[in-house]
Parts: structure tokens; C-alpha cells; sequence
């Protein structure tokens, strides 16, 4: 019977100057494999530059794996694993699987009896977490909030709620572009003594990472726009 490949998580940095967070032996591991499922084509092919890939990039083969994706074709790139070629998994940024359409094919992966193996690398949100001084053994990724209020300001309400009720760190993501927005939402409709991390560029030169109550941030508001960032909120203590 013929074995199955293995599926590699590789990490990607959070940055196109943050290449030195990635440990050494991600890329002899990298240099093994010529099958991608990539979030963008473009941006796969300049991380594989960016850690010196050993082979040319006219030789390695990408799937796309996004929101224009079709739905069965996750499947179809499991086939290359079953028929016995590893592959990676290479997010936009951070781990794959982790706020990131991978997790799809890490699914099937994991049905289908294929090996996973996640390596090593940078992940913003516990980074974020880690560097907030809030709860980390509670708390929940809410992933992306509504775009548009009151349904985004409603859902603020509710996580301050929730961080009150069971003193869990809820942490959450925006488009960059958006951060502003979402700040300004944050502090007009949050309790003046709950705290809010703002975690941004994280590795990064240009890195911030903050955390303050929703009466300091209004005297020192920053600008975030077109930062990656994340937000922690915590009601109470």
C-alpha cells in the first residue's frame, strides 16, 4: 500500500521585514516540499523567496485557497497527499488554520488519516495575548466583528458582557484599513473601566502593544490605520 504524504503547517511571518521570527529548521523542512495551498499566489511565491527557497519558483506548484476558491477543490488538493506527495500550507500571515481558510483543508486532512504537522512560528493573536496582561487560561477569538453598526456596536456590548460574566479576554481582528473605525466604535460605546489591548505590528520594527481603560485611551488615541493589529477587550478583573 502506498504511505500518504504529510501536510506541513508552515508559519509565515507577520511582516515583510519579520523573516527573522522564523526558526532555522523551517526551511531544510520547506526545501523538501514543490506542492503549496496558498491563501495568495503572489505572496506565497515572495515568502518562499524570502527564506531562500533551494529550488526555482517556476518549479513549485500552488493551489489557491481563499474566498473565490470553489468548494469542493479542497478535496482535490488532498489528492496529491494520498497519493503520497507532502505538501504545505502557507497562510497570508502567522499559522495556518488559525484565522485562516486552511483550516479546511487541515479538516479533510485529519478525515482522510494524513499526517499534520504543524511547525513553528509567529501567531499575533497569542502574542497579543501573552503581551496584554489579561487572562490568558480564559479567553475567546471572536474572529471578525460586523462591519456595520449598530450590529457592530451591539456586538461590543455583548463581549463586554461576556468578559464580565466569566472574566474571559475576548480578542478580535479588523480589516486594517478599519482599525480606526473600530477603535472610535470601542470607545464610544465601552464601560470607561474596561481595558483594551491594542496589539500592532507585532514583530515588526514598528511594533505596539498597549493596554489601557477605555477612559485612558480617549485622552491617547493613536492612529492604527493600515496597521495589523489586534484588539483585546476585558471587563472587570
Amino acid at each position: 500500500m502506498q504511505s500518504k504524504g504529510t501536510l506541513y503547517l508552515i508559519p509565515c511571518s507577520l511582516g515583510e521585514s519579520g523573516q527573522q521570527v522564523l526558526p532555522e529548521y523551517i526551511k531544510p523542512i520547506v526545501d523538501t516540499l514543490s506542492h503549496f495551498i496558498v491563501e495568495h499566489e503572489k505572496s506565497a511565491r515572495r515568502f518562499l523567496k524570502g527564506i531562500g527557497y533551494s529550488h526555482s519558483l517556476d518549479s513549485v506548484v500552488l493551489y489557491p485557497l481563499n474566498k473565490h476558491t470553489e468548494a469542493e477543490a479542497p478535496m482535490d488538493y488532498l489528492m496529491q497527499l494520498l497519493n503520497g506527495i507532502s505538501m504545505g500550507i502557507i497562510s497570508e500571515a502567522g499559522m495556518p488554520g488559525v484565522a485562516d481558510p486552511g483550516a479546511a483543508v487541515v479538516e479533510l486532512a485529519h478525515q482522510n488519516r494524513i499526517k499534520v504537522v504543524p511547525l513553528v512560528g509567529p501567531s499575533s493573536l497569542l502574542l497579543a495575548l501573552a503581551a496584554s496582561g489579561m487572562n490568558g487560561q480564559g479567553f475567546t477569538f471572536n474572529g471578525y466583528l460586523p462591519l456595520k453598526n449598530p450590529d457592530r456596536k451591539n456586538a461590543l456590548l455583548q463581549l463586554e458582557r461576556q468578559s464580565a460574566k466569566t472574566h474571559f479576554s475576548q480578542l478580535f481582528i479588523e480589516t486594517p484599513f478599519r482599525n480606526n473605525q473600530l477603535l472610535d466604535d470601542i470607545l464610544q460605546c465601552c464601560h470607561h473601566d474596561t481595558r483594551l489591548c491594542v496589539a500592532c505590528d507585532l514583530t515588526l520594527p514598528t511594533e505596539f502593544v498597549a493596554t489601557r481603560t477605555i477612559a485612558q485611551w480617549k485622552k491617547e488615541k493613536r492612529d492604527f490605520n493600515k496597521h495589523p493589529a489586534v484588539f483585546i477587550l476585558h471587563a472587570g478583573r
